[in-house]
């Protein structure tokens, strides 16, 4: 893969600066723009077309959600994952609803960063585990214990997720909306218990629930 050009939106200077440090010192990453409001990064990304946004909430001038949702209005957008503190149901689901293409807390490991940034340009919905839990819980999902299986329609999104297909690319072939396909990974990502699309894939592949890709 080539070198990842990062935007990152944060009023925060010494997030911002904090995170440059982080991603430029890990090979295979560049920031290429800094915003420290939701208008600087819809302008910013309109100008710089980063390959991925990271994205606070709260911020002056526009916030996260509203930014998102313009970001994700211009033709070919980048992917936009949510970094920040809150972890409210209401913030969580007006950001997947604006087209948040993930949502990490930022708390969450460096590693588990560079993971999430990678699996967004490949096409990866990453999701913390805690928010994953809140918004399956929002949808009807049930407690871990005894998970039911997967439905046939879950099958479907999990077949094509593993022939590298796009969540737009999923909602197109099933005729479905991309949201749609959001709540079923999201679902599908709790049966098997894990946090992304690749794992999702692997475990189903372990457990005989779907056949390898043809090429």
């Amino acid at each position: 893969m080539s070198e990842i050009r990062l935007l990152i939106a944060d009023d925060h200077p010494v997030v911002r600066t904090g995170l440059r440090g982080m991603f430029e010192t890990e090979p295979g990453f560049t920031v290429v723009a800094e915003a420290a409001d939701g208008a600087a990064a819809v302008a910013a990304a309109a100008t710089v077309r980063p390959d991925v946004v990271l994205m606070d909430l709260q911020m002056p001038v526009m916030g996260g959600v509203e930014a998102i949702r313009r970001i994700r209005a211009m033709q070919d957008p980048p992917p936009v994952l949510v970094l920040t503190t809150y972890d409210s149901d209401a913030q969580i689901l007006a950001a997947i609803e604006a087209g948040a293409t993930g949502y990490l807390l930022k708390d969450a490991p460096r590693e588990t960063l560079f993971a999430s940034v990678r699996s967004a340009v490949q096409g990866g919905s990453p999701l913390a585990p805690a928010v994953a839990a809140r918004l399956l819980h929002r949808v009807g999902g049930r407690p871990r214990g005894a998970p039911d299986p997967l439905t046939g329609r879950e099958l479907d999104v999990l077949n094509l997720v593993a022939r590298g297909a796009s969540n737009r690319e999923i909602a197109r072939d099933l005729r479905i909306s991309e949201g749609t396909v959001k709540t079923y990974l999201m679902r599908i990502f709790e049966k098997l218990d894990v946090a992304d699309r690749t794992s999702a894939v692997t475990t189903a592949l372990e457990r005989g629930l779907i056949d390898l890709p043809h090429s």
